[in-house]
């Protein structure tokens, strides 16, 4: 018990460091390099997930120091995974242990001289019609639009509304509806009743066209703070939610959404669905993903931030979902 809290203390002192402190590394972008990555599968827990049902755990490594991180995560029918870590690089990887490669994203010319710890990317997310795919920056409050095979970074933005939000636990979720609007949920930013602040974009949030966001407020479970979000289709939002104490370590909520009208001042409410505790496995929960299976069922995944640190795991878990929470329905 001793060496437990020892270590659930070191990692909370770690984390809250590493949270104020940018990474000063001058590191110059990593250009696309090969690297291994190793999924260990470990143990499904008996433990219930509520709705949700474990399908695979697993312990990811890499061969590369700058593997791991993981902030935001996209996945693919084939189980292809795009894994993107908080220092602006992304991992192409699969399950099976094929080829995997690691580069940080493009930059546009304005930024290609920034340092890396102004590369921390926190969310992702991607029109699947296109391919592509829209990544939030903390600290400098941005969001860059980049070509489907992440060749090019087509265009950034600075947001005056999102300038508002604290630099650390601003854009921790990113998530792209299917007619073209964008949501975007504060990690630490309160909203004006409560909850933490959202913005909603009636378009791409990088268009000059497009009109400035308007403001929502999301509630979640009491002490835990939002990291991630997923459109399921229709009115249903899930979001991924955090809490770090001294005398738990880490845990985890999932917390399902039924939207109500999406316009400004609209009160968007998450009951908690899972959760995950110690003895159980749990990380710094931060990305969550969908995909469907060969036979066309829903999967979730989710993926754990490690920091880079020692006393950290990158695991990501796969789930089955309830076959009609997922649908082509239009957003509300």
């Amino acid at each position: 018990m001793a060496c437990a809290m020892q270590r659930i203390a070191a990692i909370l002192l770690l984390y809250v460091l590493l949270i104020n402190a940018p990474a000063a590394r001058p590191d110059p972008p990593l250009p696309p390099t090969a690297l291994h990555v190793t999924a260990r599968p470990l143990p499904v827990p008996p433990q219930s997930y509520g709705p949700l049902r474990l399908t695979g755990l697993w312990h990811l490594t890499g061969s590369h120091r700058a593997f791991g991180g993981i902030s935001a995560l996209l996945v693919d029918d084939n189980g292809h995974v795009l894994a993107l870590a908080d220092s602006g690089e992304t991992t192409r990887f699969t399950l099976t242990g094929g080829p995997a490669r690691i580069a940080a994203l493009p930059r546009t010319a304005a930024i290609q001289s920034e340092p890396r710890w102004k590369q921390d990317s926190e969310s992702m997310t991607r029109d699947p019609r296109t391919g592509r795919i829209w990544v939030g920056f903390e600290r400098v409050q941005r969001i860059c639009r980049y070509a489907p095979d992440l060749s090019r970074a087509e265009a950034c933005v600075e947001p005056p509304a999102v300038a508002r939000w604290p630099e650390e636990g601003s854009l921790e979720s990113l998530v792209r509806l299917g007619d073209g609007r964008f949501l975007a949920i504060s990690e630490r930013a309160p909203a004006r009743d409560g909850g933490f602040d959202m913005l909603l974009w009636a378009g791409d949030p990088v268009e000059g066209a497009t009109p400035p966001p308007v403001r929502l407020s999301y509630r979640g479970p009491p002490g835990y703070r939002p990291t991630d979000a997923l459109w399921l289709g229709g009115d249903r939002l899930l979001v991924l939610e955090r809490r770090l104490t001294l005398a738990e370590g880490f845990t985890a909520r999932l917390a399902l959404v039924r939207m109500p009208a999406l316009r400004a001042g609209a009160v968007l409410v998450g009951e908690p669905i899972a959760d995950f505790r110690r003895p159980d496995p749990v990380d710094n929960l931060e990305a969550l993903a969908l995909a469907r299976d060969s036979a066309g069922k829903p999967l979730l995944y989710l993926a754990s931030d490690d920091n880079r640190l020692f006393l950290q795991r990158t695991l990501l878990f796969r789930f089955a979902l309830p076959d009609d929470w997922v649908s082509d329905a239009p957003a509300p």
